[in-house]
């Protein structure tokens, strides 16, 4: 078989038929690598590693051992939030070039236990702090669909390497947009779950930091029924996470539920900043088509804190979640950020937390509940809302360019919170896919979320499914033409 854009899905089941090997479905995916390396979507490449995972997995199947849903699949994992012992593990910071991580993540041992082979690690921006990956020790990752824009970010290498056909799956984390807006960017689909679903592990150091704003780890893959899959390979309860919660029946099992039986609720922003007509058009294009599969579907904006008021709420919020990860990295690493060879948003982002009013930073619950409040609302009435993911095509890949500062006519301010509608979500911590919309006139991907109710993941990917069978997007990659 063609090992080069099947699905994880598929290749786990070739290779327990027989019809082919986990060997020559790494040497596809190594070679691969190795021909494209102008998207910059990984930092290591474990090899030796693999390829050992790899005859290990063949001799399993030949043995006809149990094997697990994802046996002899390469998987990337994400350089910030997951980690293989004696691998390299940046954080996407030059000073870090030479660490190597001493332990495995839970994410890394969960999918190694359900037989997949770990790849190599993929770029991220330093500490994951902002939606563009490019930092100073690996450079700048594009999306395949154009070489001068970004992947998006934070899990922009993993997004880049699925749309690339480097990898049939990936790992990233999403602290406010980071598994959605490269998802968005690459045209792949991804999974931010409940709080608490995956569970963190961040190596002992603050086993409590990721609740304010929810951080959350998850997958990217190119089919719906892809995420579906790794989610349940990663979820389920762990006690080195205080915040872990019990498994829940297979999300795999639940895709097929009936389009007729399913509800939606529409908004085009939100109701809070402007979207790019070409985004706009193709979101609600794509709703259209989700209503034609059959799902009710009916506009409607949720009632939310105004954006100046909620931003500034996420803001100060997760200022403060990076300030305590760089101190943490500062004692462990004897790293200085203040002359660090970082890039100057990273200084900024830290700078953000260090000065925020520790009360007033606790205050800004106030305004989550009101966020909270409002989704919950709509949710109330919806199995789903729907919205768009970014609020522009993807922008200009190097930090050095910005962001743009005007969208539909309006002047902005050229931030991260801007160009996306995914942080709400941080905010409130509700679970949120992200799936292929179309492509602009320009042939730029355009990503479109669907948030559920807490612990609803299940029904968040069967609306997600509904739409990929009524408007499939898997012949639409670059290494497809």
């Amino acid at each position: 078989m063609d090992s080069i854009g099947a699905t994880a899905t598929e290749l786990a089941k070739a290779i327990r038929s027989g019809e082919t090997t986990a060997e020559a479905v790494l040497d596809a995916h190594l070679d691969r690598i190795a021909e494209h390396d102008e998207l910059n979507a990984f930092v290591t490449v474990i090899e030796e590693s693999a390829r050992e995972q790899a005859r290990r997995a063949d001799e399993a199947a030949d043995a006809g051992e149990d094997l697990g849903p994802l046996h002899g699949v390469p998987v990337a994992i994400k350089d910030l939030t997951q980690r293989k012992a004696g691998v390299q593990h940046t954080l996407g910071l030059a000073p870090l070039s030479d660490n190597v991580a001493s332990t495995d993540s839970v994410t890394v041992e969960r999918l190694e236990a359900a037989g997949a082979v770990i790849l190599g690690t993929t770029n991220t921006p330093a500490l994951g702090h902002t939606i563009k990956t490019d930092n100073r020790l690996q450079g700048a990752t594009p999306t395949p669909f154009d070489l001068t824009r970004s992947a998006g970010g934070s899990s922009g290498g993993s997004a880049a390497a699925l749309a690339g056909g480097l990898t049939p799956l990936a790992t990233g984390s999403d602290i406010g947009g980071s598994l959605r807006v490269p998802a968005a960017c690459c045209y792949v689909a991804s999974l931010k779950p409940t709080f608490g679903r995956v569970p963190a592990d961040d190596g002992g150091v603050d086993r409590f930091s990721h609740h304010t704003p929810f951080l959350v780890l998850g997958s990217l893959a190119r089919t719906v029924e892809d995420v579906a899959l790794s989610y349940d390979v990663l979820a389920g309860p762990d006690d080195r996470d205080p915040f872990s919660l019990p498994a829940t029946p297979a999300t795999r099992d639940q895709l097929d539920q009936p389009p007729e039986t399913l509800s939606a609720a529409y908004s085009p922003d939100l109701g809070l900043q402007p979207v790019a007509p070409e985004v706009r058009d193709a979101v609600g294009a794509a709703v259209d088509d989700l209503a034609s599969a059959g799902v009710t579907v009916e506009e409607r904006d949720p009632d939310l804190p105004d954006y100046a008021t909620l931003s500034e709420a996420y803001m100060t919020q997760v200022g403060v979640f990076f300030a305590g990860m760089a101190r943490g990295i500062e004692e462990a690493f004897g790293i200085d950020f203040e002359t660090a060879d970082v890039v100057d948003t990273v200084r900024s982002t830290i700078a953000l937390g260090e000065s925020a009013d520790p009360v007033e930073a606790q205050l800004k619950n106030r305004v989550r509940t009101a966020a909270y409040d409002g989704i919950e609302a709509v949710l109330d009435e919806y199995d789903v809302l729907v919205t768009p993911t970014l609020t522009v095509p993807p922008y200009s890949r190097d930090l050095a360019d910005g962001y743009p500062t005007e969208i539909d006519g309006e002047d902005v301010m050229g931030v991260p919170t801007d160009q996306m509608l995914t942080w709400v979500f941080n905010v409130t911590g509700h679970p949120v896919a992200n799936v292929p919309a179309g492509l602009t006139d320009d042939g730029l991907p355009v990503g479109l979320q669907i948030v559920g109710s807490r612990h609803a993941e299940a029904d968040v990917l069967a609306v997600a499914k509904s739409l990929e069978t009524v408007r499939p997007w898997a012949d639409e990659y670059p290494f497809r033409n």
